[in-house]
């Protein structure tokens, strides 16, 4: 599904040149749950935007599903993304002015659903996620680990081959943190691939792989034999 060959990121001012990633390279398969972990500053929210196409790299190649994206439009990655990439954010990312349905149909109205096929589909996920009850709440009304629950409903709605998650549970207390990362596990047990970056070594449990990163560079990968 993704293949990065020596990706490399510099982000450059009049005074300052930062390397943010130098030389990365690895694949995944399709259906893998892949964590990304390292200190603040090491390359991870770097590299989780140019695979979710928000960025592009400054070197290196990434093919992803087979076309190699990493010198595209924004056009076409924009395109790419809305057809094949759900994002979770840690802050969740809602629009409080939308109630939870809403929030969850938008990524249909970007694809120019149908009006009934975007209603069935929204209540399908939202009970999937048990928050149908929650469907004509707002954000604000809702718990984190409610808002999250949406923010997952919504990175699914379109039924997306990627999931991108960043510190999916960073605002979340224990147990609603082990809510959303079940919910997580079990999308990928139904085949959808996931890349989570993480500081929790209790999230990345839950995933097959462990790449590490280090000042841009992969220090090392593990492959776990016991998942929960």
């Amino acid at each position: 599904m993704i293949k990065a060959e020596k990706l490399t990121k510099i982000f450059r001012t009049d005074e300052v040149e930062t390397t943010a990633l130098n030389a990365v390279s690895f694949e995944i398969k399709e259906g893998e749950f892949v964590a990304i972990m390292g200190p603040s500053g090491c390359g991870k929210s770097t590299l989780l935007n140019i695979l979710g196409l928000l960025d592009n790299p400054t070197s290196g190649t990434y093919t992803f599903l087979g076309h190699e994206v990493s010198k595209n439009s924004e056009r076409q990655r924009a395109n790419l993304r809305k057809h094949n990439i759900g994002f979770v954010f840690q802050n969740f990312n809602l629009i409080d002015e939308l109630t939870v349905f809403e929030n969850v149909e938008l990524p249909l109205i970007y694809l120019n659903m149908a009006t009934r096929d975007r209603r069935t589909r929204v209540n399908e996920v939202l009970e999937q996620m048990q928050i149908a009850h929650r469907a004509k709440h707002f954000p604000l009304q809702l718990s984190g680990g409610q808002q999250q629950r949406v923010a997952v409903a919504r990175a699914v709605i379109a039924k997306p081959s990627l999931i991108l998650a960043d510190e999916p549970t960073g605002n979340l207390d224990s147990a609603h943190g082990e809510e959303v990362m079940n919910l997580l596990n079990d999308l990928n047990i139904s085949g959808t691939t996931i890349i989570m970056v993480t500081h929790s070594q209790r999230d990345a449990e839950y995933s097959r792989r462990v790449i590490r990163l280090f000042d841009g560079q992969i220090i090392n990968e593990n492959i776990k034999k016991n998942i929960l």
